[in-house]
């Protein structure tokens, strides 16, 4: 019998290959869209958010504000007009930012851009910058480094100038700037600045009046020392340093200015201007427009001559444990935050006991040079590098205590456990 033919597919491979190939364009048209849709929802919700202030003051609002203004310059050659409006306008953008303004510094400092030529410089400006950034951590300070120059021919003593200009364009928020050498350290990490005293000026520097403003005779370029300074966010102060910077490098007159500041100071080691010298002709000659709003501040060291004040670092430091030893308080253990409110308390016991011996707020190393190894001629360079160790070892020691160690030699980077109840429980 014959064997029966097969029965034929009811649908054709061609109809099924086509439907398919419609199901997955459909598919793919299906996932485009919605990607689309879902790109539209995301950009706009979070440009929506962009375009608000967060109460954290992150995003800034969408208003024009100084910055959108393309005649802005951050050059220290273009001299900054209605300076505290463009601010104060900010500054209502941004309430969150706002609140708290009057009390917000910047510290700002900075070193060379080139590697230093001295073999430990480069060692000695890390724990120096170190030194600032505990300090600042402690008090609730921001800091800005700088390693470059913002102007080709503003280096050295000068590169200071520009740096602080830019520093206010760019944080409106900050009321105080202050400039500290890299060469300064801080070496009572407890002390607060007294701001309340410097209420009515816009700069404060360390100096004593009758050398800036007296003995017009026999002026000395030493008179105060530009190495640790504040300096407020304000027109004011945009057109001292805009008046100040035309005695630097930048200007026409440069040279002239060094034969008018040598013939002044009687004293200045070198012919060509620098900033301090600049700065104490600026007072004097001008003093109703400058010197009104100048703090020259003398009962405390704002920055201290180290040659004076590195010998006598372990005295102070046993007069400090014999200071802890007889009230308890001060010795109890606490949380790095708290160090400023202890640092108050201990200078109510000071004032109450009479206590003289004091740490120095800031220990500059004027002269030292630490990262070109140029130091004053005078100076031993081996001492300049040894006894900055120390003075870094003896401020780290007020921070480093706090989280249970500390430096037994200051001649050494060497920590050791300390004992509960430390000093009347003693290392030794």
């Amino acid at each position: 019998m014959a064997k029966p033919n097969p029965r034929k597919k009811p649908c054709p491979d061609g109809l099924l290959l086509l439907g398919a190939t419609l199901f997955v364009l459909l598919l793919l048209w299906t996932l485009c869209s919605t990607r689309f849709h879902l790109t539209l929802f995301f950009h706009s919700y979070f440009s929506g958010r962009i375009n608000k202030t967060s109460s954290d003051g992150l995003p800034g609002p969408p208003d024009r504000t100084f910055y959108d203004d393309p005649e802005l310059s951050y050059s220290i050659e273009k001299p900054m007009k209605n300076w505290d409006e463009k601010r104060r306008k900010w500054l209502q953008l941004h309430p969150s930012l706002a609140a708290g303004v009057q009390d917000r510094i910047l510290l700002v400092t900075g070193s060379q851009p080139s590697p230093c030529k001295n073999r430990i410089g480069d060692h000695l400006l890390l724990r120096a910058f170190k030194n600032k950034v505990d300090y600042c951590r402690i008090h609730g300070h921001d800091i800005l480094y700088s390693n470059a120059h913002l102007h080709p021919k503003m280096d050295s003593y000068w590169a200071k100038l520009p740096i602080i200009r830019a520093s206010m364009v760019a944080h409106p928020e900050i009321e105080w700037v202050w400039w500290v050498d890299a060469d300064a350290i801080f070496t009572d990490m407890e002390f607060k600045l007294p701001m309340e005293k410097y209420k009515n000026h816009n700069l404060v520097v360390h100096g004593w009046p009758n050398m800036v403003y007296g003995d017009k005779e026999n002026k000395s370029w030493t008179g105060l020392n530009a190495g640790s300074l504040l300096i407020r966010n304000c027109q004011w102060s945009m057109d001292m340093i805009n008046e100040w910077a035309k005695m630097g490098p930048i200007s026409e007159n440069y040279e002239n200015w060094g034969k008018i500041l040598k013939s002044t100071f009687m004293d200045k080691p070198f012919p060509l201007p620098d900033d301090q010298s600049s700065l104490i002709y600026k007072l004097f000659t001008e003093k109703e427009r400058w010197g009104e709003k100048t703090y020259l501040e003398w009962e405390y060291e704002l920055e201290a001559y180290w040659v004076g004040v590195v010998e006598g670092y372990e005295e102070v430091r046993e007069e400090y444990k014999e200071m802890e030893e007889e009230e308890g308080g001060l010795r109890r253990r606490h949380a790095e935050k708290e160090s400023a409110w202890y640092g108050g308390k201990r200078e109510e016991y000071m004032r109450r006991k009479g206590v003289r011996k004091k740490r120095a707020f800031v220990t500059h190393f004027t002269g030292c040079q630490p990262c070109n190894g140029e130091h004053n001629p005078s100076y031993d360079g081996e001492k300049c590098w040894k006894e900055m160790e120390r003075a870094l070892n003896f401020g780290d020691n007020q921070v480093i205590r706090n989280y249970g160690f500390i430096h037994r030699d200051l001649h050494s980077s060497a920590v050791s456990l300390l004992p509960y109840d430390y000093p009347w429980f003693d290392l030794y």
